[in-house]
């Protein structure tokens, strides 16, 4: 019988949040995996037996009688091939990803037709940045009749704490030139420039967000069919950010190609705690309602962005393993809406939508 949930990288930052999710869900069936066992076993043990410990290695996968009793496995940790999501469509095992990268995320879409083949469901696109910011997305689309472009800010609380694979995210993309959709037509923009000042609301006011190459971005024309998407990132410190722009227009950037000092900015982003803990999302939609020009604006706010990672990912977790959905490669705004998810979060978010008519 398949009954198991399998964190990977269940005892990290993020992971850690959704196996204490599940694991009052379903006491006893959720295991935190990961290389180390002794990691694994000193997190369960403060979980009084609800999280069971899961010594795992990505090549070897799960012995056969382990994973005929494996319903889904809930990825915390990079990949760098799709050869261990082959291997739970092959056993019939349920499958969601927090990746935040868009090229891994891209591979598994690829994946589609052995999802089906094998009655398996794979979410991708869990978290804040994607996750939210695409069904915050959907939400405004839903609200215009026509969609013309949407531009989505980002901004991270310098104080907050992030686990490591975030940082080395973050870092692995301070310099990179990537595609986005303008007017259903691909060009190349760059991280840290072009930035705008955006309205994250009343109490975080206007703050100048730069590019920055979010998959939520590159997802999105597909999904919802909108011909122009940006995603823009900031900090709540406008130093540190003014500060890394400055840095991507001197070129300096150029210097996290080499491993040691790559290896120490990601060190130095780890021990940064200078700002507050907050996140803030802001979504701008424009296009038509009733034949006139509208813009829709939808604000997010929150502490402890790791913490709604976790909290969006076992929620959509929760309803992969007890729904029957359609089997296949989706990402989050397939198959969930924004109230479902922020319906069991609504305590820890701040969450508004604004309708306006342009030029009125």
């Amino acid at each position: 019988m398949k009954e198991y949930i399998v964190v990977i990288g269940g005892y990290g930052h993020v992971g850690q949040t959704i196996c204490r999710e599940l694991g009052e869900l379903y006491p006893g069936k959720v295991y935190a995996a990961g290389r180390s066992l002794e990691s694994a076993e000193h997190f369960t043990r403060t979980t009084d037996g609800k999280v069971k410990p899961l010594q795992f290695h990505m090549k070897e996968g799960f012995n056969l009688d382990f994973s005929n009793r494996v319903k889904l496995v809930i990825m915390c940790i990079d990949q760098t091939d799709t050869e261990f999501v082959r291997f739970c469509f092959n056993h019939k095992i349920h499958y969601v990803d927090v990746s935040a990268n868009g090229s891994f995320l891209t591979q598994v879409e690829e994946l589609q037709s052995e999802a089906r083949a094998n009655g398996t469901t794979a979410v991708l696109s869990l978290g804040l940045a994607p996750g939210l910011t695409n069904l915050m997305s959907l939400h405004a689309k839903n609200r215009l009749d026509q969609v013309d472009n949407i531009d989505i800010s980002i901004m991270l609380g310098m104080g907050d704490q992030h686990g490591k694979a975030a940082i080395e995210w973050t870092v692995d993309n301070l310099g990179t030139d990537f595609d986005v959709m303008r007017e259903g037509r691909k060009v190349t923009v760059a991280s840290f420039t072009d930035a705008i000042k955006t309205d994250f609301g009343v109490r975080l006011g206007r703050r100048k967000a730069y590019r920055f190459n979010f998959s939520d971005q590159h997802v999105l024309p597909r999904t919802l069919g909108v011909p122009s998407v940006s995603t823009r990132l900031c900090f709540d410190s406008s130093v540190a950010t003014k500060l890394l722009a400055w840095l991507r227009a001197t070129g300096i950037f150029r210097l996290l190609r080499l491993k040691p000092i790559r290896y120490t900015a990601v060190q130095l982003f780890g021990k940064v705690r200078f700002g507050k803990d907050i996140y803030a999302v802001k979504i701008d939609a424009q296009g038509k309602k009733d034949q006139k020009d509208v813009k829709v604006e939808c604000f997010l706010q929150g502490r402890n962005e790791a913490r709604i990672t976790a909290k969006v990912a076992a929620a959509v977790a929760d309803t992969v393993y007890r729904s029957e959905l359609p089997y296949g490669v989706y990402h989050i705004e397939q198959l969930f809406e924004l109230d479902s998810i922020l319906h069991p979060i609504r305590q820890e978010v701040a969450f508004d939508t604004r309708v306006s008519i342009l030029g009125s």
